[in-house]
């Protein structure tokens, strides 16, 4: 055999080599295992001694992989027949009734539904935890006004606490996907055999109590080709990571010099390899950009789907990476940003400034003008020239005299200049408006929550 077709015959033979990444299954598929076993005893389907003796086993292996000392063989090609060889190596002929009743179809499939039911419980922890460090923040700057932008131009005064409770609102609407994704996964698949259930007397009532699924379910050729909950996942974790790239972008606004809002920790933030004076918000910046590879693992699922007629088909053997690289990439930049916002600066006096500078009550002045009896679409009309001529002037509206607001309505009065960027925000007064005591409410209300949630 020449060097080149060893070399093709080698990278042929790892083609379909899952154990690289599978072994993460490892315990998961042990606890399936373990109670696959005990329900096959219990039935007499095999013999008990049989049944006790695959379970000591399995609890030696999984000891093993945990202590580092389990000799993985890649040419053994997936997990589970890593774990099969070695606990044939453990028992002896016991180890050959474990697989009775039960396919690697319907095996992988529980344990992929146990390992996701456990990421979920830990990124929701992770979204709790950020959620606290945000009402944190909002809780120390329920009277630090900001600029309130659309387009990402300076458009009202409102409440930095108004604005962080945004993003509250945000990741708690991920948690509750998420919980509905977790829900859905918690159907226990085992019993479903290749595709058609198996011929044995087993009791899936007992393993579905055992592993602490809710349901089972309930047509064995969907089961082992659903994958449906990884889906919704997937569908989740980029929604959750879209909005921390959105929270990523302030940050990396917010902590320019032209904004000069905040400031971040040096912990939080890296140098330049050629430019002394620079601190770059890399962290922020890392996290937009994993937004996309998350955006891409929910296609690429998909895709692989799209297509497949029932039930079972190897193609679904390319979900696991993408579950796998989604699960610890919205890890990780949740926990980042629990770190990087519980240590920001924020620069409340540059806050108040920008959200006073310029036209940003120019909305206040119409809403004045219509209080003083004026149709609304007058009312903008005036104000939108009486803006116009503070350009041209290259001063803030507030720094025109009386005389050249009533040019455009005689409406105005001197008790015009008595409007401010906090007079504008008590103003929203209303359910859900950026007033304080709105804010105060919606905090309240916002932190009961998710007292409620984290505890649960």
């Amino acid at each position: 055999m020449t060097e080149y077709t060893t070399h093709r015959f080698q990278a042929v033979s790892r083609y379909t080599v899952s154990i690289g990444y599978d072994r993460r299954l490892y315990s998961h598929d042990i606890r399936a295992s373990i109670a696959h076993a005990q329900m096959l005893g219990r039935q007499g389907i095999i013999p008990e001694g049989d049944s006790e003796a695959i379970v000591h086993g399995l609890k030696q292996v999984r000891q093993e992989i945990d202590d580092g000392t389990f000799p993985w063989l890649e040419e053994l090609e997936d997990l589970h027949m890593n774990i099969e060889r070695r606990l044939h190596e453990l028992v002896g002929e016991p180890a050959g009734r474990l697989h009775t009743a039960r396919s690697r179809n319907d095996q992988v499939e529980t344990a992929m539904r146990l390992y996701l039911r456990e990421a979920v419980q830990a990124i929701t922890a992770e979204v709790h935890r950020l959620q606290g460090v945000l009402l944190g923040l909002a809780d120390a700057h329920t009277e630090t006004l900001m600029p309130g932008y659309t387009h990402l131009q300076r458009a009202q005064p409102v409440l930095l606490a108004h604005h962080l409770l945004a993003y509250v609102g945000m990741f708690e609407r991920d948690a509750s996907r998420l919980a509905d994704c977790a829900r859905r996964a918690n159907v226990l698949p085992l019993g479903s055999g290749a595709l058609a259930g198996v011929p044995y007397p087993i009791d899936r009532a007992f393993v579905a109590q055992e592993l602490e699924f809710e349901a089972i379910s309930t047509n064995s050729l969907d089961a082992v080709s659903d994958r449906d909950y990884l889906v919704e996942f997937l569908a989740a974790a980029a929604a959750c990571m879209m909005h921390c790239s959105r929270l990523a972008e302030e940050v990396v606004l917010w902590s320019s010099e032209e904004f000069g809002f905040i400031r971040l920790s040096d912990a939080w933030t890296t140098g330049s390899s050629i430019m002394p004076q620079k601190r770059n918000p890399d962290f922020a910046e890392l996290a937009r950009g994993k937004t996309g590879r998350v955006y891409g693992h929910l296609l690429g699922l998909l895709t692989v789907l799209k297509g497949l007629p029932l039930a079972y088909n190897r193609d679904l053997q390319e979900d696991k990476e993408a579950v796998f690289d989604t699960v610890d990439t919205l890890e990780a930049t949740l926990d980042v940003f629990c770190g990087m916002l519980s240590s920001v600066e924020v620069d409340t006096e540059r806050m108040r400034s920008a959200a006073e500078e310029g036209s940003l009550l120019a909305t206040d002045l119409a809403d004045y003008l219509v209080g003083k009896g004026i149709p609304f679409r007058d009312a903008h009309a005036a104000v939108s020239k009486l803006c116009e001529l503070a350009d041209q002037q290259g001063r803030p509206v507030r720094e025109l005299p009386l005389e050249e607001y009533q040019r455009f309505s005689p409406a105005f009065d001197l008790d015009v200049f008595e409007m401010t960027a906090a007079t504008s925000a008590a103003a929203r007064d209303v359910a859900g408006g950026t007033a304080p005591k709105q804010v105060a409410v919606e905090l309240q209300a916002a932190r009961k929550r998710w007292e409620k949630a984290s505890a649960g």
